[in-house]
């Protein structure tokens, strides 16, 4: 007689628990401490955006050259992302639905670049500000560029994976990498949530 039947609990034991949640493993215990910094030095930015910028009374201000009609593109293009990556990431998506869903993010991304490019240069040949022009001028490049890096960043690391997967040397199920980017992606979609609150909504 069997271990498992001389004692049911054994057999119990070895079955996996309904709802049961896999562990997280090192590295996304390492990614999860990575975006915790990410948090602290963006709240720092956007407190030093509030304490600084909305006290600048030399122009030109917010009010005067932020557009929403520059924004708002922006903002939909990351929100969609969110669910592009979301969709590609997901268990069991295969490698063409991964494929197709991965590249629309990266799409999506690298148009978020572009319209952050053109507001910039919009802003600096319509309205003249530049980094140096006042202190609004210093925290809007300095909150709004360090998150364009942010995407880049990104934007960057999901063409390596999604090369990778092409090119067929990494899967899609169970591979660390697409998980921990998508983590990464879905961070930046929603600090710029927070970004376009403050800075486009609030402080105008």
């Amino acid at each position: 007689m069997s271990l498992s039947h001389a004692n049911p609990t054994y057999a119990v034991a070895a079955l996996p628990h309904a709802g049961e949640q896999p562990q997280l493993g090192a590295k996304q215990w390492a990614m999860l401490a990575f975006l915790a910094s990410e948090v602290a030095f963006f709240s720092t930015l956007i407190v030093t955006y509030l304490t600084l910028a909305l006290r600048d009374t030399s122009g030109p201000t917010p009010r005067e050259c932020l557009s929403l009609g520059a924004a708002i593109p922006m903002t939909i293009c990351l929100l969609a992302s969110s669910v592009t990556v979301h969709v590609a990431a997901r268990r069991g998506a295969g490698p063409a639905n991964f494929t197709l869903w991965w590249g629309s993010t990266i799409v999506l991304g690298i148009l978020f670049l572009l319209g952050t490019a053109r507001e910039w240069g919009d802003l600096i040949a319509e309205h003249h500000l530049t980094i140096s022009r006042n202190l609004f001028g210093t925290c809007y490049y300095t909150v709004v560029g360090f998150h364009a890096l942010h995407v880049s960043v990104g934007v960057v690391a999901m063409l390596i994976v999604g090369g990778l997967v092409v090119r067929r040397k990494m899967s899609v199920d169970g591979t660390p990498a697409v998980e921990l980017v998508s983590w990464y992606w879905h961070f930046v979609d929603a600090v710029w949530i927070v970004v376009f609150s403050v800075v486009y909504l609030y402080s105008r």
